[in-house]
Order: structure tokens, then C-alpha cells, then sequence
């Protein structure tokens, strides 16, 4: 069974976030056809959808090891 475009990525954050920059990039050209440009930006809902959620996910990991406060980053 072939998983769905539109399925949640079973990816790195990081490969998320590229299919995600190449999928703007493409709308942004404006030399897709309607069709692919609509099925184009329902992934890329998809896809800050899921982003969004890994990084909510790892700022509550931060938030557990910093005893319950979110502390500023500093080198």
C-alpha cells in the first residue's frame, strides 16, 4: 500500500523542512500548472504541520531539562 502525498512525513525535522523550502521555491516560481501548485500547497501544510509539532515537541524536552523554564540560549 503506497502511503498518501499528503500523509504526515516519516522523516527528520530536517528533511521535512528541505521538502519544504523546495516546495516553496517551486510555488513561488509561478510556472506550475494550477493542479500541481494546489496539491504543492497542501503538502506544505502537511509539512509546517509537522515541523511545527517536532519543534513544540523538542522545546517541551527542553523545558523538562531546564526543571520546568524555557532559559534564554547564550553561548
Amino acid at each position: 500500500m503506497s502511503k498518501s502525498k499528503n500523509a504526515a512525513p516519516s522523516v527528520s525535522y530536517e528533511a521535512a523542512l528541505e521538502e519544504l523550502e523546495q516546495l516553496i521555491v517551486r510555488i513561488e516560481s509561478g510556472e506550475m500548472p494550477l493542479d500541481e501548485m494546489l496539491i504543492a500547497y497542501q503538502r506544505s501544510e502537511v509539512l509546517v504541520a509537522f515541523c511545527r509539532q517536532r519543534l513544540d515537541t523538542v522545546q517541551s524536552q527542553i523545558k523538562v531539562l531546564d526543571d520546568g523554564a524555557l532559559k534564554p540560549f547564550s553561548l
